[in-house]
């Protein structure tokens, strides 16, 4: 069932969503907690700072964004942000819930990216473009859902952006400053996750 138009899906609404596209009850266990926790994260830098974020619409885009991983299959991993994307659309869900799949990946994807990187991606700009989109991507960075999943720091996020150019440290800079640091330990503590 896709939300009213205009309005911010509910959690029950976005926790139907996972079970009804979620091809195992492992997979839904794996991305569904990883998007609680990234909503965790997010719903902290919020409080921390006064922001003028639509924090509802936050809410529903860290429990959305990674949705494309049920999808996957055998497509390539980086895949996962156009292919939520494209579930959400096709559920009937809103152009802006749609976006914070397609737009959380790394600090952002240019088209410029895309092309000499020989993404495996439609051409175009995946680029987060409002403020809420910007948390939910950074929000994302701590927490990974990796073999064991692992919470990430932002030292060692910063240190592993390196390797995709300077344009993406200072990016990661960027948004380090605007929404500052999420305390992990309380998360750390909850789900036993490493802290990398």
């Amino acid at each position: 069932m896709s939300p009213e138009p205009g309005r911010v899906p509910t959690d029950a609404q976005i926790l139907a969503l996972h079970r009804q596209h979620a091809p195992t009850p492992e997979a839904f266990e794996l991305v569904y907690t990883h998007c609680r926790i990234v909503c965790a994260i997010a719903e902290q830098l919020l409080r921390r700072r006064a922001h003028s974020l639509d924090a509802d619409l936050v809410r529903a885009g860290c429990l959305l964004h990674d949705v494309g991983v049920y999808r996957l299959g055998q497509d390539h991993y980086l895949r996962h942000g156009v292919l939520g994307d494209q579930l959400l659309r096709e559920a009937g869900w809103p152009d802006r819930l749609a976006r914070f799949c397609s737009h959380h990946t790394g600090v952002g994807l240019s088209r410029d990216d895309v092309t000499t990187q020989r993404l495996p991606l439609p051409v175009a700009d995946y680029l987060a473009e409002t403020a809420e989109e910007e948390l939910v991507m950074y929000a994302d960075k701590f927490h990974s859902k990796t073999t064991p999943p692992v919470f990430v720091s932002a030292d060692t996020y910063a240190a592993r952006v390196r390797r995709f150019g300077a344009d993406k440290v200072a990016r990661f800079a960027a948004l380090r400053e605007t929404f500052g640091e999420p305390d992990l330990a309380p998360l750390i503590d909850h789900y036993g996750h490493a802290l990398v």
